[in-house]
């Protein structure tokens, strides 16, 4: 019996941290197979299990339903934290920039560019700034540029083991993209012949 109470509170606990919100009783109780009544006192039980300094969260009650939050001392820490900046959203560009290093590497920005058509200078320095990209070494050529590839980061942020779990690029699609850019990067020739 004991053991099944330890596994309940666990659960309500593990449902209270992963909601964020307030859980209405009765939803708790119906989660955990309990009527309201053990629902309540599992609550209770953690309720007293977080009383005291050595824990930084609690659980309070608002008119019929449990909500897991932090308590009142700790706040000064969590500005703290939340004042960090925070890492930026990848833009549209960031992404396709950061597809054809995946793809592609070790690669040059001046192939990156010539993919995409455009300069890329400053995409692929956020990409580094974010831990996504890494230098790889430097191409054997006439200044020797440098090579850039994904770090461990990248895996993470895309939930891969390896570079091998990347998805398989459609060969026609791959066509179109080349198509497309060849047709982007004469439109520009066209308007700007000067290359500005």
């Amino acid at each position: 019996m004991e053991m099944d109470l330890k596994r309940l509170e666990a659960a309500v606990e593990a449902i209270l941290f992963t909601m964020g919100e307030s859980v209405e009783a009765q939803a708790l109780a119906q989660a955990i197979g309990q009527d309201a009544a053990v629902t309540k006192q599992i609550v209770k039980n953690l309720m007293e299990r977080y009383k005291g300094d050595a824990c930084g969260l609690q659980i309070i009650e608002l008119d019929g339903a449990y909500q897991m939050c932090t308590k009142k001392q700790c706040f000064e820490y969590l500005i703290n934290i939340a004042a960090q900046p925070k890492k930026a959203a990848l833009t549209d560009v960031m992404l396709e920039t950061l597809s054809i290093i995946a793809y592609k590497q070790p690669v040059t920005k001046a192939e990156i560019e010539k993919i995409r058509g455009v300069k890329c200078g400053p995409t692929v320095n956020k990409l580094v700034e974010y831990e996504l990209v890494k230098e790889a070494g430097r191409l054997d050529a006439p200044g020797r540029p440098i090579l850039f590839g994904t770090t461990e980061e990248f895996l993470r942020a895309f939930g891969l083991q390896t570079l091998d779990e990347l998805p398989a690029l459609n060969p026609a699609q791959m066509e179109d993209f080349k198509a497309e850019a060849e047709e982007e990067a004469q439109l520009k020739l066209a308007l700007h012949p000067d290359g500005n």
